[in-house]
């Protein structure tokens, strides 16, 4: 059975199992140290305040998760939000990211976001490909912006808007405060997206 819910912080140790391949072995993220479990269950906790993190499971396993993220500190910047998404490699390929992807954007707007921003360190063709067939556009790279594993890394930005941009906007809702009535039909309809492999 495949099925997307909210994440928890008891979620800490299935999502690191996801996560930590990425830190120890790639430079797809700048993270170099893999968080402890505490820390890593405190993180999602905090997050939840602000935004919403799904996981995908496939009979009770998490086999994916995408939440969203601060953008900037400043109040300006408060309808902007970052994505990430990470998905187990023998589940790519199956919709599981987009259906997450789908799930989480609708989540945002509702809550009053207009700019969901997804940063990718270069090259990932994969990544890429995935993010525009999401509704990315490019708008920039930066060049040498970080470094791990002995290179320096190029930074892609892309942008996806998923509000009109009012002239006097409210500010975003919470997540912890979102009237979340309409997640479980949301995130079944989205669970079909999915194929088995």
């Amino acid at each position: 059975m495949i099925s997307i819910r909210l994440a928890k912080p008891s979620d800490a140790v299935a999502i690191l199992d996801i996560y930590s391949p990425y830190i120890k072995h790639t430079s797809l993220t700048f993270e170099t140290e893999v968080p402890t479990e505490k820390a890593f269950a405190e993180r999602i906790e905090k997050y939840l305040e602000k935004w919403p993190w799904l996981v995908c499971e496939i009979n009770d396993v998490i086999t994916g998760y995408a939440y969203a993220s601060l953008y900037r500190e400043r109040s300006g910047y408060q309808w902007s939000v970052e994505c990430s998404v990470y998905i187990k490699e023998e589940n790519q390929q199956s919709g599981m990211g987009k259906a997450l992807y789908v799930s989480l954007f609708e989540i945002l707007r509702r809550q009053g976001y207009n700019n969901v921003y997804a940063v990718i360190n270069l090259p990932n063709d994969k990544s890429v490909a995935f993010h525009e067939k999401c509704g990315f556009a490019h708008f920039a790279t930066f060049e040498n912006v970080g470094y791990k594993l002995g290179q320096w890394k190029n930074v892609g930005w892309w942008r996806l808007i998923i509000n009109d941009f009012l002239i006097e906007p409210a500010s975003p809702t919470l997540f912890s405060i979102l009237n979340k009535d309409f997640l479980k039909t949301l995130l079944e309809e989205k669970a079909l997206l999915i194929n088995k492999r």
